[in-house]
């Protein structure tokens, strides 16, 4: 059967460890605060109930601040650790974690400095909690919250909402199903004005969680006692009532030992003719150990969801450490064969967008299908065969001497002309495609959740990929143009070969279709005469070039996808990363390391997430270790 030191002693050191590492006060909010999921002690009471006095008394120590009006202006985390008999006592901050206080006086100072350094020597509070931790021969295991004492008016230096300010932050603790709520009430006073009291019955109304104290016993008006209260008869609570006689002001004054202070408290209660039959359960060493008896208790009957909520966190921290990824080899071989393997991972996903398993490819497709026959809409082939533009071009095409039949000078120079026009969309194309590769690497790059942890590899990746996609481009261009020119370099013969038949036909007169007569072997030059530089010509040739530019836009609608998706989008799919495979390949160890030179952000990560690991792991097997009667 477990012991009551093991079982708290083991929640004390999870939730010391918590409390290092972060869980506790702004931890990760992906993880479920196993701070929470332990039970604590919340420490409430008004200004002035005698709250620091209790804690002093539990702990056997006189180390808290002292003063009238809001003294408590943060809340202190004070874990008690009981020590083997003899050894030397000793306080620690988790803001200074190396230093270790024996003089409990410098304890105070630190925790008043500690408290001035947030809120300023004025009475603002501070929700952001102090963490100290005593170990003592002289103390039980326990966990205690000392909380900022409940008030009622603001007092000069303070804003109006002091008062509610207070609450709610004493609120955000007791209210925890696992806060164990220790009301502090001055015996003086009436307990149906208790802040306490009233606080603890609107968070905890069948008093479950509520252990009432009563300070100041001693101070009562001579002939009054405290025993309906502590009998139960004024208010019930569901567990006991406890009676405490603080040291006086004489006494603090005289710095009377706390050990002897103790050793008055019993006697008071032993002798005293109100309280004697009670002694053996008043004082603070029986509230000590009454509260550690409970908290055992309430630790046994926990321990199954605690099991439960540290096996879900493990699992969520080991899903991270995969996520994050694991330490990087030293070796040159090994961290060679990781940036080959985050290299592969990228251009995988890379792959992936390109052939439609991720979104993104498709922008290629609609660079073709719209972009493309769009642009070649827009070219301005109306105004290139205007009847104007087409008579100025024959005219020129002829020189001193007019064409004889059909103007063929003329129909190259308004076909070389308009297919000139067919380099523009066809680069743009290049262009549009080369922009949509550009951000397929910039997304897979951000995708390759691997490639997060090194932005220098992110970053050569990245400039590698861009520097081939820029090298595909320009060969994609070159191939491109020279599609255009081939189709200005040589024009199709059928074309030319009709045109004479056209204009022969349209020259010959009714009746003479079709052939020349006898002794004009030469195609009946002088009939067309006088219609070969009319509008009607020039029309009929601006409507035969527009047909050749026509046939010649369809088969390049067709073939400059072909070149681009040949010189950019094949070449990207199989060769991306190619050179830069070569360049690392000839790198020497340290340039391999630099490569692999993670975030920093991200190292502190995965070294927290390592922490909470282990802690986890080692809250589970303390707790697999501690067997208790069932």
């Amino acid at each position: 059967m477990a012991t009551m030191e093991s079982l708290i002693g083991l929640v004390n050191r999870i939730q010391r460890a918590c409390t290092v590492l972060g869980d506790y006060g702004g931890g990760d909010s992906s993880f479920s605060s196993l701070w929470e999921a332990l039970p604590s002690v919340a420490v409430v009471g008004g200004q002035s109930s005698g709250k620091s006095s209790v804690l002093e008394s539990i702990v056997g120590r006189d180390f808290l601040p002292r003063g009238s009006g809001i003294v408590t202006r943060r809340p202190l985390v004070l874990q008690l650790h009981k020590t083997e008999d003899g050894t030397q006592e000793y306080a620690e901050f988790l803001h200074l974690p190396k230093r270790r206080f024996s003089d409990f006086a410098m304890v105070r100072k630190e925790i008043q400095d500690e408290t001035d350094r947030l809120t300023g020597k004025n009475k603002q509070i501070s929700p952001v909690p102090i963490h100290l931790s005593i170990y003592s021969p002289n103390v039980v295991n326990l966990t205690l919250v000392d909380l900022p004492g409940l008030t009622k008016v603001a007092v000069e230096g303070q804003p109006e909402s002091i008062v509610q300010d207070i609450e709610a932050m004493v609120r955000t603790y007791v209210e925890k199903p696992n806060c164990i709520i220790l009301a502090i009430s001055p015996a003086n006073q009436d307990i149906a004005t208790s802040d306490a009291i009233k606080l603890a019955r609107e968070v905890d109304p069948t008093g479950d969680r509520t252990f009432g104290v009563l300070t100041k016993l001693d101070l009562m008006d001579k002939g009054t006692n405290a025993l309906d209260v502590l009998e139960g008869r004024s208010y019930r609570l569901q567990q006991p009532w406890v009676g405490i006689v603080n040291r006086s002001q004489a006494d603090i004054n005289k710095n009377v030992d706390m050990i002897v202070a103790r050793r008055k408290e019993r006697e008071y209660f032993a002798t005293s003719p109100d309280y004697g039959h009670l002694a053996s359960q008043m004082g603070s060493e029986y509230l000590a150990k009454l509260l550690s008896k409970h908290l055992e208790s309430v630790i046994r009957a926990r321990i199954p969801s605690i099991t439960s909520m540290i096996n879900k966190t493990i699992d969520e921290l080991e899903s991270e450490m995969d996520h994050l990824g694991r330490p990087i080899a030293v070796d040159a071989g090994a961290q060679l064969y990781t940036i080959l393997e985050l290299c592969r991972a990228f251009d995988r996903i890379f792959k992936e967008h390109l052939d439609g398993g991720r979104p993104g490819g498709d922008r290629v497709y609609g660079v073709f299908d719209n972009q493309l026959p769009a642009a070649l809409r827009k070219l301005p082939f109306d105004r290139h065969l205007s009847v104007q533009n087409v008579k100025r071009v024959v005219s020129e095409a002829d020189g001193y001497q007019p064409h004889l039949i059909a103007p063929e000078q003329g129909y190259r120079r308004l076909i070389e002309g308009a297919l000139s026009f067919f380099r523009g969309p066809a680069e743009a194309s290049v262009d549009a495609v080369h922009f949509v590769l550009k951000e397929l690497v910039r997304k897979s790059i951000g995708e390759t959740q691997e490639l997060k942890r090194f932005p220098t590899l992110q970053a050569e990746i990245a400039g590698a990929a861009n520097e081939a996609l820029e090298r595909f481009r320009d060969d994609g261009k070159k191939t491109v143009v020279r599609l255009v020119d081939m189709e200005s370099s040589y024009l199709t013969v059928e074309f030319f070969r009709r045109l004479p038949q056209e204009v022969e036909k349209a020259g010959n007169p009714p009746g003479n279709q079709g052939g020349n007569p006898a002794g004009n072997q030469g195609g009946n030059p002088a009939s067309p005469s006088i219609d070969r530089y009319t509008e009607g010509h020039f029309r009929r040739i601006a409507s035969n070039v527009s047909s050749y530019i026509t046939m010649v836009s369809e088969t390049l609608k067709n073939t400059i996808p072909k070149a681009v998706v040949y010189c950019q989008v094949r070449e990207a799919k199989h060769s991306l990363l190619n050179h830069f495979y070569t360049l690392i390949g000839r790198k020497e160890a340290k340039q391999l390391a630099q490569l692999l030179d993670e975030d920093p952000a991200l190292m502190e990560r995965r070294q927290q997430c390592a922490k909470r690991l282990e802690l986890y792991k080692a809250a589970r097997d303390e707790i697999d270790s501690v067997s208790w009667a069932r």
